[in-house]
Protein backbone atom coordinates (compact mmCIF):
# COMPACT_ATOMS: atom_id res chain seq x y z
CA UNK A 1 0.00 0.00 0.00
CA UNK A 2 1.49 3.72 -1.15
CA UNK A 3 2.12 5.12 2.25
CA UNK A 4 1.84 8.19 0.61
CA UNK A 5 -0.64 8.29 -1.96
CA UNK A 6 -1.93 10.96 -4.89
CA UNK A 7 -5.07 12.27 -3.91
CA UNK A 8 -7.21 10.73 -6.51
CA UNK A 9 -8.07 13.25 -9.45
CA UNK A 10 -11.69 13.28 -9.22
CA UNK A 11 -12.71 15.30 -6.34
CA UNK A 12 -12.82 18.89 -6.82
CA UNK A 13 -12.54 19.17 -10.29
CA UNK A 14 -13.62 18.32 -13.67
CA UNK A 15 -12.23 15.23 -15.52
CA UNK A 16 -12.60 14.03 -19.09
CA UNK A 17 -11.59 10.48 -19.28
CA UNK A 18 -9.69 9.89 -22.64
CA UNK A 19 -8.21 6.71 -24.05
CA UNK A 20 -5.02 6.63 -25.19
CA UNK A 21 -4.72 5.48 -28.84
CA UNK A 22 -2.72 2.06 -29.34
CA UNK A 23 -1.54 0.41 -32.48
CA UNK A 24 -4.25 -1.27 -34.85
CA UNK A 25 -4.02 -4.65 -33.27
CA UNK A 26 -6.44 -7.54 -31.29
CA UNK A 27 -6.64 -6.90 -28.21
CA UNK A 28 -3.40 -8.19 -26.29
CA UNK A 29 -3.69 -12.56 -25.34
CA UNK A 30 -0.84 -12.14 -22.78
CA UNK A 31 1.47 -9.75 -20.73
CA UNK A 32 4.07 -9.53 -23.18
CA UNK A 33 1.80 -8.45 -25.80
CA UNK A 34 0.14 -6.26 -23.41
CA UNK A 35 3.26 -4.45 -22.53
CA UNK A 36 4.30 -4.45 -26.30
CA UNK A 37 0.82 -2.48 -27.09
CA UNK A 38 1.66 0.13 -23.95
CA UNK A 39 5.47 0.97 -25.49
CA UNK A 40 4.04 1.48 -28.65
CA UNK A 41 1.28 3.64 -27.73
CA UNK A 42 4.05 5.75 -25.83
CA UNK A 43 6.24 5.95 -28.77
CA UNK A 44 8.56 2.89 -28.25
CA UNK A 45 8.31 1.26 -31.32
CA UNK A 46 10.97 -2.00 -30.60
CA UNK A 47 11.73 -4.24 -27.90
CA UNK A 48 15.50 -2.99 -28.32
CA UNK A 49 14.07 0.32 -26.78
CA UNK A 50 13.30 -1.24 -23.66
CA UNK A 51 16.68 -3.14 -22.68
CA UNK A 52 17.66 0.57 -21.62
CA UNK A 53 21.32 -0.33 -21.44
CA UNK A 54 24.09 1.98 -20.24
CA UNK A 55 25.52 2.05 -23.78
CA UNK A 56 22.63 3.99 -24.65
CA UNK A 57 23.34 7.16 -22.71
CA UNK A 58 23.94 10.36 -24.36
CA UNK A 59 27.54 11.50 -24.57
CA UNK A 60 29.01 13.57 -21.77
CA UNK A 61 30.50 15.91 -24.31
CA UNK A 62 27.12 17.17 -25.26
CA UNK A 63 26.78 19.45 -22.14
CA UNK A 64 28.31 22.90 -23.17
CA UNK A 65 30.79 24.01 -20.46
CA UNK A 66 31.25 20.36 -19.35
CA UNK A 67 34.42 20.95 -20.76
CA UNK A 68 35.53 23.75 -18.59
CA UNK A 69 33.79 22.44 -15.54
CA UNK A 70 36.06 19.20 -15.91
CA UNK A 71 39.03 21.25 -15.98
CA UNK A 72 38.74 23.33 -13.11
CA UNK A 73 37.31 20.32 -10.46
CA UNK A 74 40.07 17.50 -12.13
CA UNK A 75 42.99 20.78 -11.19
CA UNK A 76 41.34 20.99 -7.83
CA UNK A 77 41.52 17.35 -7.10
CA UNK A 78 44.83 16.95 -8.28
CA UNK A 79 46.43 19.73 -6.31
CA UNK A 80 44.88 18.28 -3.14
CA UNK A 81 42.48 21.92 -2.76
CA UNK A 82 39.68 21.67 -0.62
CA UNK A 83 36.55 21.60 -2.26
CA UNK A 84 32.83 22.11 -0.58
CA UNK A 85 29.95 20.70 -2.92
CA UNK A 86 26.92 23.58 -1.41
CA UNK A 87 23.67 21.85 -2.59
CA UNK A 88 19.69 22.27 -2.38
CA UNK A 89 17.32 20.77 0.79
CA UNK A 90 14.92 18.79 -1.51
CA UNK A 91 15.89 14.67 -2.58
CA UNK A 92 17.39 15.70 -6.16
CA UNK A 93 19.93 18.07 -4.38
CA UNK A 94 20.47 15.45 -1.62
CA UNK A 95 21.12 12.96 -3.60
CA UNK A 96 23.40 14.98 -6.23
CA UNK A 97 25.51 16.14 -3.08
CA UNK A 98 26.18 12.50 -1.70
CA UNK A 99 26.99 11.94 -5.58
CA UNK A 100 29.31 14.50 -5.76
CA UNK A 101 31.01 13.66 -2.38
CA UNK A 102 31.35 10.33 -2.85
CA UNK A 103 32.24 10.24 -6.66
CA UNK A 104 35.17 12.85 -5.98
CA UNK A 105 36.38 10.88 -3.34
CA UNK A 106 36.06 7.63 -5.79
CA UNK A 107 38.17 10.11 -7.91
CA UNK A 108 40.74 10.40 -5.68
CA UNK A 109 40.24 14.23 -3.96
CA UNK A 110 41.14 14.06 -0.21
CA UNK A 111 39.35 16.91 1.15
CA UNK A 112 35.93 16.97 0.07
CA UNK A 113 33.00 18.15 2.23
CA UNK A 114 29.52 19.46 1.94
CA UNK A 115 27.33 22.37 2.73
CA UNK A 116 23.42 22.22 2.41
CA UNK A 117 22.01 25.87 3.04
CA UNK A 118 18.82 25.64 5.42
CA UNK A 119 15.71 26.07 4.09
CA UNK A 120 14.42 28.40 7.10
CA UNK A 121 17.37 30.50 7.73
CA UNK A 122 19.27 30.44 4.19
CA UNK A 123 16.80 29.82 1.70
CA UNK A 124 17.34 28.48 -1.75
CA UNK A 125 20.32 28.57 -3.72
CA UNK A 126 24.02 29.72 -3.48
CA UNK A 127 23.44 33.19 -1.66
CA UNK A 128 26.35 35.84 -0.26
CA UNK A 129 25.78 34.84 3.32
CA UNK A 130 25.93 31.36 2.39
CA UNK A 131 29.02 32.06 0.47
CA UNK A 132 30.60 33.88 3.74
CA UNK A 133 29.54 30.55 6.08
CA UNK A 134 31.08 28.53 3.54
CA UNK A 135 34.55 30.67 3.38
CA UNK A 136 34.62 30.52 7.34
CA UNK A 137 35.14 26.60 7.08
CA UNK A 138 38.01 24.60 7.91
CA UNK A 139 39.32 24.00 5.58
CA UNK A 140 38.69 27.21 3.68
CA UNK A 141 37.34 25.67 0.05
CA UNK A 142 39.22 26.39 -2.88
CA UNK A 143 36.26 25.23 -5.06
CA UNK A 144 33.00 25.60 -4.79
CA UNK A 145 30.87 23.20 -6.56
CA UNK A 146 27.06 24.16 -6.47
CA UNK A 147 24.16 20.91 -7.06
CA UNK A 148 21.19 21.74 -8.21
CA UNK A 149 21.32 25.25 -7.62
CA UNK A 150 23.82 28.17 -8.97
CA UNK A 151 22.34 28.84 -11.81
CA UNK A 152 20.73 31.92 -10.15
CA UNK A 153 23.27 32.88 -7.57
CA UNK A 154 24.56 35.71 -9.37
CA UNK A 155 25.39 37.28 -6.39
CA UNK A 156 26.79 34.30 -4.44
CA UNK A 157 29.13 33.63 -7.46
CA UNK A 158 30.33 37.21 -7.76
CA UNK A 159 30.86 37.29 -3.29
CA UNK A 160 32.93 34.00 -4.01
CA UNK A 161 35.31 35.74 -6.12
CA UNK A 162 35.76 38.69 -3.79
CA UNK A 163 36.55 36.28 -1.43
CA UNK A 164 38.55 33.93 -3.72
CA UNK A 165 36.98 31.00 -4.04
CA UNK A 166 36.44 29.44 -7.25
CA UNK A 167 33.20 28.28 -8.46
CA UNK A 168 31.22 25.31 -10.87
CA UNK A 169 27.59 25.47 -11.18
CA UNK A 170 25.66 22.55 -12.02
CA UNK A 171 22.17 22.97 -12.11
CA UNK A 172 19.22 21.67 -14.31
CA UNK A 173 16.60 25.09 -13.58
CA UNK A 174 15.92 27.36 -15.76
CA UNK A 175 18.68 30.35 -16.13
CA UNK A 176 17.34 34.01 -15.95
CA UNK A 177 18.91 36.59 -17.91
CA UNK A 178 22.25 37.26 -16.27
CA UNK A 179 24.41 33.75 -15.65
CA UNK A 180 26.43 34.07 -13.16
CA UNK A 181 30.16 34.57 -13.68
CA UNK A 182 31.40 31.24 -12.32
CA UNK A 183 34.38 29.48 -13.91
CA UNK A 184 32.50 26.88 -15.52
CA UNK A 185 28.16 26.24 -15.71
CA UNK A 186 27.19 22.97 -16.60
CA UNK A 187 23.40 23.00 -17.32
CA UNK A 188 21.70 21.44 -20.09
CA UNK A 189 19.08 24.50 -19.61
CA UNK A 190 21.54 26.65 -21.10
CA UNK A 191 20.65 28.93 -24.13
CA UNK A 192 23.61 27.65 -26.03
CA UNK A 193 23.11 23.46 -24.72
CA UNK A 194 22.89 21.17 -27.41
CA UNK A 195 22.75 18.46 -25.21
CA UNK A 196 19.53 16.55 -26.63
CA UNK A 197 17.95 15.86 -23.50
CA UNK A 198 16.86 18.69 -21.36
CA UNK A 199 15.22 16.65 -18.73
CA UNK A 200 18.13 15.82 -16.20
CA UNK A 201 17.65 16.21 -12.72
CA UNK A 202 20.41 17.81 -10.51
CA UNK A 203 22.13 14.45 -10.00
CA UNK A 204 21.89 13.38 -13.57
CA UNK A 205 23.82 16.59 -14.46
CA UNK A 206 26.61 15.77 -11.65
CA UNK A 207 26.80 12.50 -12.91
CA UNK A 208 27.57 13.81 -16.01
CA UNK A 209 30.27 15.91 -14.55
CA UNK A 210 31.76 13.20 -13.21
CA UNK A 211 32.05 11.34 -15.92
CA UNK A 212 33.97 14.06 -17.71
CA UNK A 213 36.43 14.10 -14.79
CA UNK A 214 37.04 10.63 -14.46
CA UNK A 215 38.04 11.07 -18.53
CA UNK A 216 39.99 14.20 -18.05
CA UNK A 217 42.15 12.27 -15.02
CA UNK A 218 42.31 9.44 -17.28
CA UNK A 219 43.79 11.39 -20.36
CA UNK A 220 46.67 12.79 -17.54
CA UNK A 221 47.97 9.46 -16.55
CA UNK A 222 46.07 9.71 -12.79
CA UNK A 223 44.89 6.08 -12.77
CA UNK A 224 46.76 3.52 -11.44
CA UNK A 225 47.57 0.55 -9.63
CA UNK A 226 47.62 2.70 -6.11
CA UNK A 227 44.65 4.78 -7.50
CA UNK A 228 42.32 2.74 -9.54
CA UNK A 229 39.49 4.06 -12.06
CA UNK A 230 36.12 3.97 -10.37
CA UNK A 231 33.32 2.27 -12.19
CA UNK A 232 30.83 5.40 -11.88
CA UNK A 233 27.92 2.88 -12.59
CA UNK A 234 27.98 2.11 -8.81
CA UNK A 235 25.94 5.48 -8.05
CA UNK A 236 23.59 5.07 -10.14
CA UNK A 237 21.34 3.87 -7.14
CA UNK A 238 21.73 7.91 -6.30
CA UNK A 239 20.79 9.01 -9.75
CA UNK A 240 17.70 7.07 -9.98
CA UNK A 241 16.52 8.18 -6.46
CA UNK A 242 16.99 11.87 -7.51
CA UNK A 243 15.94 11.92 -10.30
CA UNK A 244 12.57 10.20 -9.68
CA UNK A 245 12.04 12.11 -6.66
CA UNK A 246 12.35 15.08 -8.57
CA UNK A 247 9.45 14.32 -11.21
CA UNK A 248 11.75 15.37 -14.29
CA UNK A 249 10.13 13.80 -17.63
CA UNK A 250 11.34 10.26 -17.88
CA UNK A 251 12.81 10.21 -21.64
CA UNK A 252 14.72 7.72 -22.86
CA UNK A 253 17.92 9.28 -21.32
CA UNK A 254 16.33 9.45 -17.97
CA UNK A 255 14.56 5.91 -17.94
CA UNK A 256 18.09 4.30 -18.74
CA UNK A 257 19.75 6.09 -15.66
CA UNK A 258 16.69 5.23 -13.29
CA UNK A 259 16.02 1.71 -14.74
CA UNK A 260 20.33 0.82 -14.01
CA UNK A 261 19.42 2.63 -10.97
CA UNK A 262 16.81 0.17 -9.73
CA UNK A 263 18.10 -2.60 -11.27
CA UNK A 264 21.43 -2.05 -8.72
CA UNK A 265 19.25 -1.61 -5.64
CA UNK A 266 17.23 -4.80 -6.81
CA UNK A 267 20.55 -6.90 -6.75
CA UNK A 268 21.73 -5.65 -3.33
CA UNK A 269 24.34 -3.35 -4.63
CA UNK A 270 23.11 0.23 -3.13
CA UNK A 271 23.79 2.35 -0.66
CA UNK A 272 23.06 1.48 2.69
CA UNK A 273 20.71 4.89 3.59
CA UNK A 274 18.95 3.66 0.13
CA UNK A 275 18.06 0.47 1.70
CA UNK A 276 17.35 1.68 4.86
CA UNK A 277 14.90 4.27 3.37
CA UNK A 278 12.91 1.53 1.83
CA UNK A 279 12.59 -0.92 5.03
CA UNK A 280 11.55 1.45 7.46
CA UNK A 281 9.05 1.47 5.05
CA UNK A 282 8.80 -2.37 4.72
CA UNK A 283 9.33 -2.29 1.14
CA UNK A 284 11.84 -4.77 -0.18
CA UNK A 285 14.72 -3.38 -1.82
CA UNK A 286 14.86 -6.89 -4.17
CA UNK A 287 11.21 -5.69 -5.78
CA UNK A 288 11.58 -1.73 -6.04
CA UNK A 289 10.34 0.40 -8.66
CA UNK A 290 10.28 4.10 -9.29
CA UNK A 291 7.02 3.92 -7.57
CA UNK A 292 8.95 2.66 -4.21
CA UNK A 293 11.66 5.97 -5.31
CA UNK A 294 8.70 7.98 -5.44
CA UNK A 295 6.64 7.67 -2.99
CA UNK A 296 8.56 5.88 0.02
CA UNK A 297 12.50 7.00 -0.26
CA UNK A 298 11.88 10.13 -1.68
CA UNK A 299 9.29 11.66 0.81
CA UNK A 300 11.68 10.36 3.69
CA UNK A 301 14.57 11.97 2.55
CA UNK A 302 12.25 15.40 1.83
CA UNK A 303 11.42 15.34 5.36
CA UNK A 304 14.57 15.91 6.65
CA UNK A 305 14.34 19.83 4.18
CA UNK A 306 11.21 20.22 5.23
CA UNK A 307 11.09 20.54 8.87
CA UNK A 308 14.97 20.22 10.22
CA UNK A 309 18.21 19.90 8.16
CA UNK A 310 18.34 18.05 4.88
CA UNK A 311 22.22 17.50 5.91
CA UNK A 312 20.88 14.31 7.67
CA UNK A 313 19.53 13.24 4.85
CA UNK A 314 22.71 13.43 2.85
CA UNK A 315 23.86 11.53 5.51
CA UNK A 316 21.72 8.82 5.61
CA UNK A 317 22.94 8.33 1.70
CA UNK A 318 27.07 9.02 2.54
CA UNK A 319 27.34 6.32 5.32
CA UNK A 320 28.82 3.07 4.91
CA UNK A 321 27.59 1.38 7.96
CA UNK A 322 23.96 0.05 7.55
CA UNK A 323 23.25 0.22 11.51
CA UNK A 324 24.27 4.18 10.93
CA UNK A 325 21.98 3.96 8.10
CA UNK A 326 18.91 2.58 9.22
CA UNK A 327 19.05 4.17 12.63
CA UNK A 328 18.84 7.76 10.75
CA UNK A 329 16.39 6.38 8.19
CA UNK A 330 14.12 5.64 11.19
CA UNK A 331 14.65 9.61 11.97
CA UNK A 332 13.87 10.87 8.46
CA UNK A 333 10.53 7.88 8.91
CA UNK A 334 9.99 10.44 11.89
CA UNK A 335 10.07 13.53 10.34
CA UNK A 336 7.80 12.21 7.72
CA UNK A 337 4.94 11.41 9.84
CA UNK A 338 5.00 14.81 11.41
CA UNK A 339 5.38 15.65 7.88
CA UNK A 340 1.95 14.27 7.45
CA UNK A 341 0.02 15.68 10.22
CA UNK A 342 1.53 19.28 9.23
CA UNK A 343 0.01 18.58 5.80
CA UNK A 344 -3.28 17.43 6.80
CA UNK A 345 -4.16 20.35 9.17
CA UNK A 346 -2.42 22.86 6.55
CA UNK A 347 -4.84 20.87 3.87
CA UNK A 348 -7.67 21.19 5.94
CA UNK A 349 -7.41 25.12 6.72
CA UNK A 350 -7.05 25.24 2.97
CA UNK A 351 -10.28 23.99 1.92
CA UNK A 352 -12.00 25.90 4.70
CA UNK A 353 -10.26 29.16 2.99
CA UNK A 354 -11.86 28.16 -0.61
CA UNK A 355 -15.59 27.43 1.68
CA UNK A 356 -15.67 30.66 3.31
CA UNK A 357 -15.42 32.36 -0.41
CA UNK A 358 -17.57 30.31 -1.43
CA UNK A 359 -15.82 28.69 -4.12
CA UNK A 360 -16.90 25.27 -5.95
CA UNK A 361 -15.61 23.36 -8.89
CA UNK A 362 -16.91 25.56 -11.70
CA UNK A 363 -16.55 29.16 -9.72
CA UNK A 364 -12.95 28.83 -9.02
CA UNK A 365 -10.54 31.77 -10.12
CA UNK A 366 -7.83 29.82 -13.34
CA UNK A 367 -5.20 30.30 -10.26
CA UNK A 368 -5.42 29.59 -6.24
CA UNK A 369 -2.86 31.72 -4.32
CA UNK A 370 -3.40 30.68 -0.15
CA UNK A 371 -1.77 31.43 2.64
CA UNK A 372 -2.70 30.98 6.58
CA UNK A 373 -0.99 32.47 9.61
CA UNK A 374 1.39 29.40 11.19
CA UNK A 375 1.23 27.79 7.65
CA UNK A 376 4.81 25.79 7.35
CA UNK A 377 6.80 26.87 4.77
CA UNK A 378 8.91 23.39 4.63
CA UNK A 379 5.25 21.93 3.51
CA UNK A 380 3.84 24.84 1.50
CA UNK A 381 5.01 22.85 -2.10
CA UNK A 382 2.73 19.32 -0.73
CA UNK A 383 0.10 21.88 0.31
CA UNK A 384 0.14 23.21 -3.38
CA UNK A 385 0.80 20.29 -5.29
CA UNK A 386 -1.98 18.40 -3.37
CA UNK A 387 -4.59 21.09 -4.23
CA UNK A 388 -3.71 21.29 -7.80
CA UNK A 389 -4.46 17.84 -7.98
CA UNK A 390 -7.79 18.25 -6.63
CA UNK A 391 -8.77 21.37 -8.72
CA UNK A 392 -6.71 21.55 -11.28
CA UNK A 393 -5.15 25.20 -11.14
CA UNK A 394 -2.16 25.90 -11.02
CA UNK A 395 -1.88 26.89 -7.22
CA UNK A 396 0.74 29.30 -4.48
CA UNK A 397 0.74 28.10 -1.19
CA UNK A 398 2.26 30.86 1.07
CA UNK A 399 4.11 30.15 4.35
CA UNK A 400 5.54 32.65 7.28
CA UNK A 401 9.37 33.14 6.79
CA UNK A 402 9.96 35.87 9.42
CA UNK A 403 10.76 39.47 9.16
CA UNK A 404 7.45 40.01 7.66
CA UNK A 405 8.28 38.02 4.97
CA UNK A 406 6.19 35.12 3.50
CA UNK A 407 7.91 32.31 1.38
CA UNK A 408 5.74 30.45 -1.91
CA UNK A 409 6.04 27.28 -3.49
CA UNK A 410 4.27 27.04 -6.82
CA UNK A 411 2.59 24.30 -8.63
CA UNK A 412 1.55 24.16 -12.21
CA UNK A 413 -0.88 22.85 -14.60
CA UNK A 414 0.45 20.90 -17.83
CA UNK A 415 0.25 24.20 -20.32
CA UNK A 416 1.14 26.56 -17.73
CA UNK A 417 4.95 27.17 -17.18
CA UNK A 418 4.71 28.78 -13.62
CA UNK A 419 8.64 30.08 -13.60
CA UNK A 420 8.25 32.25 -16.82
CA UNK A 421 4.31 32.98 -15.30
CA UNK A 422 6.06 34.42 -12.47
CA UNK A 423 8.46 36.49 -14.14
CA UNK A 424 5.61 38.03 -16.44
CA UNK A 425 4.02 39.29 -13.04
CA UNK A 426 8.41 40.59 -11.77
CA UNK A 427 8.25 42.17 -15.20
CA UNK A 428 4.79 44.03 -15.20
CA UNK A 429 4.66 45.48 -11.13
CA UNK A 430 8.70 45.35 -10.36
CA UNK A 431 9.31 45.19 -6.87
CA UNK A 432 6.32 43.45 -6.13
CA UNK A 433 7.98 39.72 -5.91
CA UNK A 434 11.27 39.26 -4.38
CA UNK A 435 13.66 36.08 -5.04
CA UNK A 436 12.17 33.76 -7.37
CA UNK A 437 13.22 30.91 -9.50
CA UNK A 438 12.49 27.40 -10.65
CA UNK A 439 11.02 25.46 -13.88
CA UNK A 440 7.30 25.12 -15.65
CA UNK A 441 5.90 22.52 -13.08
CA UNK A 442 7.21 23.90 -10.28
CA UNK A 443 8.94 27.49 -8.54
CA UNK A 444 9.45 28.83 -5.35
CA UNK A 445 9.27 32.88 -4.59
CA UNK A 446 9.62 35.24 -1.91
CA UNK A 447 7.19 38.12 -0.84
CA UNK A 448 6.64 41.00 1.76
CA UNK A 449 3.84 40.18 3.60
CA UNK A 450 1.97 43.74 2.56
CA UNK A 451 2.34 42.70 -0.77
CA UNK A 452 0.06 39.28 -0.89
CA UNK A 453 -3.03 40.62 -1.78
CA UNK A 454 -1.30 42.34 -4.66
CA UNK A 455 0.44 39.96 -6.05
CA UNK A 456 -3.08 37.69 -6.00
CA UNK A 457 -4.61 40.11 -8.17
CA UNK A 458 -1.44 40.26 -10.66
CA UNK A 459 -1.54 36.34 -10.09
CA UNK A 460 -4.53 35.22 -10.69
CA UNK A 461 -5.32 38.10 -14.11
CA UNK A 462 -1.49 36.56 -15.60
CA UNK A 463 -2.89 32.67 -15.34
CA UNK A 464 -6.20 34.23 -16.52
CA UNK A 465 -4.35 35.78 -19.48
CA UNK A 466 -2.49 32.43 -20.14
CA UNK A 467 -5.30 30.18 -19.67
CA UNK A 468 -8.49 32.01 -20.14
CA UNK A 469 -10.89 32.25 -17.76
CA UNK A 470 -11.69 28.60 -17.58
CA UNK A 471 -8.59 26.66 -17.66
CA UNK A 472 -8.35 23.41 -19.62
CA UNK A 473 -10.02 20.28 -18.20
CA UNK A 474 -8.03 17.97 -16.82
CA UNK A 475 -7.85 14.68 -18.99
CA UNK A 476 -7.45 11.16 -17.14
CA UNK A 477 -5.82 9.00 -19.94
CA UNK A 478 -6.58 5.53 -19.96
CA UNK A 479 -5.09 2.45 -21.95
CA UNK A 480 -8.12 1.15 -22.17
CA UNK A 481 -9.69 -1.99 -20.97
CA UNK A 482 -7.90 -4.86 -19.86
CA UNK A 483 -9.49 -8.41 -20.47
CA UNK A 484 -10.68 -9.98 -17.55
CA UNK A 485 -8.29 -13.35 -18.20
CA UNK A 486 -5.13 -10.69 -17.55
CA UNK A 487 -6.13 -9.23 -14.67
CA UNK A 488 -3.82 -11.48 -12.86
CA UNK A 489 -0.89 -11.69 -10.82
CA UNK A 490 1.01 -12.84 -13.51
CA UNK A 491 0.50 -9.71 -15.19
CA UNK A 492 0.67 -7.37 -12.69
CA UNK A 493 3.97 -8.11 -11.56
CA UNK A 494 4.97 -8.16 -15.50
CA UNK A 495 3.72 -4.57 -15.49
CA UNK A 496 5.14 -3.80 -11.75
CA UNK A 497 8.65 -4.06 -13.91
CA UNK A 498 8.11 -3.26 -17.52
CA UNK A 499 8.97 0.62 -16.36
CA UNK A 500 10.43 2.38 -15.31
CA UNK A 501 6.97 4.36 -15.40
CA UNK A 502 7.10 8.02 -14.27
CA UNK A 503 6.34 11.90 -15.74
CA UNK A 504 6.56 11.41 -19.65
CA UNK A 505 6.58 7.70 -19.70
CA UNK A 506 2.83 6.78 -17.51
CA UNK A 507 2.56 4.02 -15.77
CA UNK A 508 -0.53 2.39 -17.16
CA UNK A 509 -3.97 3.50 -16.30
CA UNK A 510 -6.75 0.98 -17.61
CA UNK A 511 -10.86 1.18 -17.07
CA UNK A 512 -13.54 -0.89 -17.41
CA UNK A 513 -16.80 -1.60 -16.05
CA UNK A 514 -17.07 -3.91 -12.93
CA UNK A 515 -19.96 -5.82 -10.51
CA UNK A 516 -19.35 -4.28 -7.20
CA UNK A 517 -19.44 -7.22 -4.66
CA UNK A 518 -18.69 -5.44 -1.40
CA UNK A 519 -17.22 -2.38 -0.28
CA UNK A 520 -15.53 -0.46 3.01
CA UNK A 521 -14.08 2.07 4.72
CA UNK A 522 -10.03 1.35 5.57
CA UNK A 523 -8.00 3.71 7.11
CA UNK A 524 -10.56 6.87 7.27
CA UNK A 525 -9.86 8.02 4.31
CA UNK A 526 -9.76 5.11 1.56
CA UNK A 527 -11.85 3.34 -0.20
CA UNK A 528 -11.81 -0.77 -0.39
CA UNK A 529 -14.00 -2.80 -2.93
CA UNK A 530 -14.29 -6.28 -4.11
CA UNK A 531 -14.96 -6.40 -7.69
CA UNK A 532 -15.54 -8.58 -10.80
CA UNK A 533 -15.04 -7.74 -14.28
CA UNK A 534 -18.95 -7.30 -16.17
CA UNK A 535 -17.79 -9.31 -18.39
CA UNK A 536 -17.14 -12.45 -15.94
CA UNK A 537 -14.42 -13.01 -14.46
CA UNK A 538 -12.30 -13.71 -11.12
CA UNK A 539 -13.46 -11.60 -8.40
CA UNK A 540 -10.48 -9.40 -6.70
CA UNK A 541 -9.96 -6.28 -4.49
CA UNK A 542 -9.34 -2.41 -5.20
CA UNK A 543 -8.52 0.10 -3.42
CA UNK A 544 -9.18 4.10 -3.92
CA UNK A 545 -7.13 6.08 -2.00
CA UNK A 546 -8.82 9.34 -0.99
CA UNK A 547 -12.15 7.84 -2.11
CA UNK A 548 -14.11 6.84 1.03
CA UNK A 549 -16.73 9.98 0.09
CA UNK A 550 -17.89 8.24 -2.85
CA UNK A 551 -18.64 5.29 -1.17
CA UNK A 552 -22.15 6.20 -0.75
CA UNK A 553 -22.64 6.71 -5.27
CA UNK A 554 -22.04 3.79 -5.83
CA UNK A 555 -24.40 1.23 -7.07
CA UNK A 556 -24.28 -2.88 -7.97
CA UNK A 557 -21.93 -1.16 -11.00
CA UNK A 558 -19.09 0.79 -11.30
CA UNK A 559 -16.84 2.22 -14.03
CA UNK A 560 -13.40 2.58 -12.89
CA UNK A 561 -10.66 3.67 -14.07
CA UNK A 562 -7.29 1.77 -12.12
CA UNK A 563 -3.77 0.64 -12.41
CA UNK A 564 -2.88 -2.92 -11.78
CA UNK A 565 -0.63 -3.09 -9.17
CA UNK A 566 0.54 -6.10 -6.65
CA UNK A 567 -0.82 -6.40 -3.00
CA UNK A 568 1.63 -7.67 -0.83
CA UNK A 569 0.25 -8.71 2.34
CA UNK A 570 1.95 -10.48 5.31
CA UNK A 571 3.76 -11.91 2.48
CA UNK A 572 0.74 -13.01 0.15
CA UNK A 573 0.62 -11.32 -3.07
CA UNK A 574 -2.53 -11.02 -5.19
CA UNK A 575 -3.32 -8.87 -7.72
CA UNK A 576 -4.84 -5.54 -6.68
CA UNK A 577 -6.47 -2.61 -8.69
CA UNK A 578 -5.64 1.01 -7.61
CA UNK A 579 -8.78 2.79 -8.54
CA UNK A 580 -7.82 6.24 -9.74
CA UNK A 581 -11.51 6.93 -11.11
CA UNK A 582 -15.08 6.06 -10.16
CA UNK A 583 -17.90 6.84 -12.24
CA UNK A 584 -21.13 4.62 -11.09
CA UNK A 585 -22.53 4.04 -14.21
CA UNK A 586 -20.18 3.05 -17.32
CA UNK A 587 -18.94 5.49 -19.44
CA UNK A 588 -18.21 6.07 -23.32
CA UNK A 589 -14.53 7.22 -23.47
CA UNK A 590 -13.22 9.13 -26.86
CA UNK A 591 -10.03 8.14 -28.20
CA UNK A 592 -6.86 9.96 -27.84
CA UNK A 593 -3.48 10.51 -29.46
CA UNK A 594 -0.64 8.35 -28.37
CA UNK A 595 2.95 10.67 -27.14
CA UNK A 596 5.78 10.46 -28.19
CA UNK A 597 8.13 9.00 -25.39
CA UNK A 598 11.68 8.98 -26.61
CA UNK A 599 11.27 12.98 -27.64
CA UNK A 600 13.27 15.59 -25.40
Amino acid sequence: MNPDPTPSPAAGAASVRVRRRAPDAPSPADADALCARLYAARGVASSADTELGLAGLLPFDALAGIAEAAERVAAALCDGAPILVVGDYDADGATGSALAVLGLRALGATQVDYLIPSRFADGYGLSPPVVEAAARLAPRPGLILTVDNGIAGVAGVARAGELGIEVVVTDHHLPGETLPAAAAIVNPRRPDCGFPSKHLAGVGVVFYLLAAVRARLRAQGWFGSARPEPNLAGFLDLVALGTVADVVTLDENNRILVEQGLRRIRAGRCRPGIRALLGVAGRDPARATARDLAFVAGPRLNAAGRLADMGLGVECLLTEDPARALAIAGELDGLNRARRTIEREMQDQAEALLADLHLDGTALPPGLCLFAPGWHQGVTGILAARLRERYHRPVIAFGEAGDGQLRGSARSIEGLHIRDLIAAVDRAQPGLVGRFGGHAMAAGLSLDSAALDGFKAAFEAAVADELGECPPVRELVSDGELPGALLTLATAERLRFAGPWGKGFPEPLFDGSFEVLGRRIVGERHLRLRVRPAGGGTPLDAIGFGLAEQTNEIGRTAHLAYRLDVNDYQGVRSPQLVIEFIDASPTVIAASAAPSAGAS
